[in-house]
């Protein structure tokens, strides 16, 4: 049990920290290229014990096993991770933190919309407290620069739809987190790669160049500015946060069970703005405080709800 709780401490530090690392981060590199650079280090981190489990299970890898990383891959770098940096830089690191945690109740809602999973009681109360936490924080009536928290909730939606299809995917195949996790870090980068050589193509160039809005996307950047000077930053990114931060959240489960992992995700949005206040100096406003209770105790709902459910599962001898 003592190392369960040093693994979900070290996770949900990590997590925590990942938003004020990007902003940081962010003065620096192209919020792209950033997210290309962090999940190429993660991969690699997670690549040992990805194919430690393979091994393990006496799995190999097959051509229908890649077609689906290719979409989860699309899903999570590609998508919410690019709408998730692009947040970060258009508005507080505190509120995308906060805003993001609340993936796992999107990600109730696609399960009840695609795979037709029951909503339980608690669950039900849980994906309505948060979402009247969303809205607290959001303030919609004194809204005056939305662009950030309208790319931090969509990229919460787009996670929340992404890990539904993981974890489809992953029992369809018979993969565990982990493997479904590394490799589709893999062939995120991959694909993000590609589509960062697409944009120095000179008719792609010119046509991104040409429309205000889309301008930071043209000619992406791969290594500049990558100095001695950034590189701790870029490994933080990539090797605690990234690689890290995944590889001890499954070790806290292996060890455990899914709810007692689930409390990085739980303890993440309160941490977070705390966090951000003291190491970048942003405030936080009384009623993102107040979302953040709401949603906090969203979060114990969601929590009491999965561990009676597990124990309903298997039961105690």
């Amino acid at each position: 049990m003592k190392k369960t709780i040093v693994y979900v401490l070290i996770s949900t530090f990590m997590f925590s920290s990942m938003e004020i690392a990007l902003k940081v981060a962010g003065a620096t590199f192209n919020p792209i290229q950033l997210n290309l650079i962090r999940f190429f280090i993660g991969a690699l981190v997670l690549l040992p014990f990805a194919n430690k489990g393979l091994k393990a299970s006496k799995r190999k890898l097959r051509k229908e096993d890649w077609y689906l990383f290719c979409l989860t891959g699309f899903l999570c770098v590609i998508v919410s991770m690019s709408l998730f940096q692009l947040a970060v830089v258009a508005t507080k690191a505190s509120t995308v933190a906060v805003l993001f945690s609340c993936n796992p109740v999107f990600a109730l809602i696609f399960a009840f919309i695609i795979l037709r999973e029951r909503l339980g009681r608690a669950n039900l109360i849980a994906v309505v407290i948060s979402i009247l936490g969303l809205i607290v924080i959001i303030d919609p009536l004194h809204l005056t620069k939305p662009m950030g928290i309208i790319l931090g909730v969509l990229a919460a939606i787009t996670f929340g739809f992404y890990s539904i299809i993981s974890r489809y995917g992953s029992t369809k195949r018979g993969l565990n987190g982990i493997v479904m996790t590394c490799y589709t870090f893999i062939a995120g980068t991959v694909e993000l790669f590609i589509l960062s050589l697409i944009t120095h193509i000179p008719f792609v160039a010119d046509a991104l160049g040409s429309i205000p809005s889309l301008k930071s996307f043209q000619d992406l950047p791969i290594l500049q500015n990558i100095t001695i000077g950034s590189l701790p930053m870029l490994l933080y990114l990539g090797i605690c946060v990234t690689g890290g931060g995944f590889a001890f959240y499954f070790l806290a489960m292996e060890n455990s069970n899914v709810s007692t992992a689930s409390l990085v995700f739980f303890i993440k949005p309160g941490l977070a703005p705390i966090l951000a206040a003291i190491l970048i100096g942003e405030k936080v406003t009384t009623l993102t405080i107040i979302g953040i209770v709401i949603i906090l105790l969203g979060s114990v709902v969601t929590f009491v709800g999965n561990r009676a459910k597990e124990e309903t599962i298997i039961p105690k001898n």
